[in-house]
């Protein structure tokens, strides 16, 4: 583990919201075609969002789509149509919502850090290099 990383481990007293003792990650990378276009929304405060599902195949043969959010969006994300393959490299959140029905619920997505067409070499660069800086914390 490198120095500056080291130093960013704390050794945690079991405190709520200090850090463990042991490091955590939490990243998830997705490359594959999105299912659909995004939904595009601009929320109360202003901030936009995109959501997007990126379908992938795991160890057998079934394809599952990953629902994607991206806060703030580039421009370029408005463009994508099904089927366009992308490089999404975040983690998973779980977020907690109300319908207007009034109905409660929990979902679980990919909050994306750097997203980007699968085809753009310097987005996959970043890509790795976001996922480098994660996984060192485990050396």
């Amino acid at each position: 583990m490198g120095k500056a990383v080291a130093a960013k481990v704390a050794k945690g007293t079991g405190d709520p919201g200090e850090a463990p003792e042991q490091p955590t990650v939490n990243l998830a990378v997705v490359l594959g075609p999105i299912s659909s276009a995004p939904d595009i929304r601009e929320l109360e405060s202003g901030r936009r969002i995109a959501s997007i599902s990126v379908r992938v195949h795991g160890t057998g043969a079934q394809a599952t789509s990953v629902p994607v959010t991206v806060w703030d969006p580039p421009a370029w994300i408005e463009e994508l149509e099904e089927g366009d393959p992308v490089v999404v490299v975040g983690c998973v959140r779980r977020r907690f919502f109300q319908s207007a029905a009034g109905f409660r619920g929990a979902k679980s997505e990919v909050e994306a850090k750097v997203i980007g067409r699968a085809h753009d070499r310097r987005k996959l660069a970043a890509a790795l290099r976001h996922a480098d800086r994660e996984l060192e914390l485990l050396a």
